[in-house]
């Protein structure tokens, strides 16, 4: 399974929700980069992604986006073939 990042705040809900799901995909380990923390990490993360808002997720080296993104992905049928990948 490829490494999985996600770009975070502390009180995000749609964070804690994105985790969650991709838990119960079989995601046992996320990287967690606390944007709220860390100034230079949402610097490089809007510089990364072109997007300011969190939760912004990676698997291995694909945007995935935010927790919407995630969520039509998965949708789509496109998550579990990338978490294989």
């Amino acid at each position: 399974m490829p490494a999985v990042r996600m770009y975070t705040t502390a009180t995000c809900p749609y964070c804690i929700r994105a985790k969650q799901f991709l838990q119960s995909r079989g995601v046992e380990h996320i990287e967690e980069i606390r944007v709220d923390a860390d100034p230079q990490a949402r610097q490089r993360m809007t510089e990364i992604t072109g997007r300011r808002t969190v939760p912004q997720i990676f698997i291995g080296e694909t945007h995935v986006g935010g927790h919407d993104d995630l969520m039509a992905l998965d949708a789509r049928g496109g998550l579990a073939p990338l978490l294989r990948s």
